[in-house]
């Protein structure tokens, strides 16, 4: 027997009391299971990806590989060094301290842009050879909750690298350049545990793949 709208005048058979709980039921499970995968979907931390090391040690390569294969943004440090830093450079003088840490700011800066505009991450290239100028980068880690700075020292003998850099064309930093950074450089160690250091002796290829494998494991620990 049918149950009839007293509001209408036309008689349309109203759904029995079982129907509808079922149809409740139905429609709750798939509000639960579409937020249950919106939640999934969000990562709980952003990774920001430093990759470091002296000039010839393929940074942007490396990097470039990273940020594709990760579908990541990639921010090209040496593309925002100011005038005054890339004049002396190409002139053969070492860059200090003081030429630096607004380079390092303006880095950090571009990082936390990144995110702020909701990437999931992103790919910076950095030589940070002193500790000092790590830790003024880790600092966006420290000042934002689910936000992870992580580093990717590429490691290389001065001479394969001032090889690779006489190699170049068209680029600022003169293999003479290498020396000095050596000399400036000091390396990660086990106290500083976000750092992954990879070998660059081998093939660009292999140094990429090896690279991918290393910052794929840290993204799931």
């Amino acid at each position: 027997m049918h149950r009839y709208s007293l509001r209408s005048s036309v008689q349309v058979p109203l759904p029995k009391m079982d129907t509808l709980s079922l149809d409740l039921d139905s429609a709750l499970a798939r509000r639960t299971s579409f937020h249950q995968s919106t939640v999934q979907q969000t990562p709980s931390v952003r990774h920001i990806w430093i990759i470091t090391g002296p000039a010839g040690c393929g940074k942007s390569s490396v990097a470039a590989y990273l940020a594709k294969s990760l579908d990541l943004p990639y921010i090209e440090g040496d593309d925002y060094h100011p005038p005054e830093n890339v004049k002396k450079m190409s002139a053969g003088i070492p860059l200090n301290d003081e030429d630096r840490w607004g380079w390092l700011d303006t880095l950090r800066q571009k990082a936390s842009e990144e995110l702020e505009s909701g990437a999931l991450g992103c790919v910076v290239t950095c030589s940070a050879l002193k500790r000092r100028y790590r830790d003024f980068i880790r600092q966006v880690g420290q000042a934002e909750v689910g936000i992870v700075v992580r580093f990717v020292y590429l490691r290389a003998d001065v001479e394969l690298l001032i090889q690779r850099v006489k190699a170049r064309k068209n680029h600022f930093m003169k293999d003479d350049m290498v020396r000095s950074q050596f000399v400036a450089l000091e390396e990660p160690d086990s106290s500083e545990p976000d750092v992954v250091s990879v070998d660059v002796s081998g093939t660009l290829t292999e140094v990429q793949h090896n690279a991918l494998i290393e910052v794929q494991a840290r993204m799931l620990e």
